[in-house]
């Protein structure tokens, strides 16, 4: 079965930085673009930073400037690196993976479990 796993996230003070890793597991033959996604308090869920399967990226205006995502193809892997972090990207964080192709699915949009991002002023 096919699933995301993100790890990273946590407690931070105002101006610090914070990784976010994701990797898709799974009989997986391709992916289309990884990603991440979050939602502040109160706000729907919006884009932070994407990878297509191209190569080009995807920044969110708010993260521009601080934010970089990385993927690895190979590895099926996502990071996102947030660097001067305000108290303004408070929030919960989902990795998302679509088009992905597997053994047992055709085109599956996935997501992860959420992982919180705290900071501090």
């Amino acid at each position: 079965q096919e699933q995301v796993v993100e790890s990273g996230g946590g407690f931070v003070q105002a101006g610090k930085s914070l990784e976010l890793s994701c990797k898709v597991i799974g009989n997986i033959y391709s992916i289309g673009s990884m990603g991440w996604y979050r939602e502040l308090p109160g706000k729907e869920r919006e884009m932070v930073a994407v990878a297509m399967e191209s190569g080009s990226t995807k920044i969110a205006h708010s993260g521009k400037g601080r934010f970089t995502i990385t993927r690895d193809y190979a590895q099926k892997t996502v990071r996102l690196q947030m660097n001067n972090l305000g108290p303004e990207d408070t929030g919960v964080y989902y990795c998302h993976a679509d088009r992905v192709i597997s053994l047992t699915a055709r085109d599956r949009i996935l997501w992860g479990q959420g992982t919180l991002v705290t900071v501090s002023s």
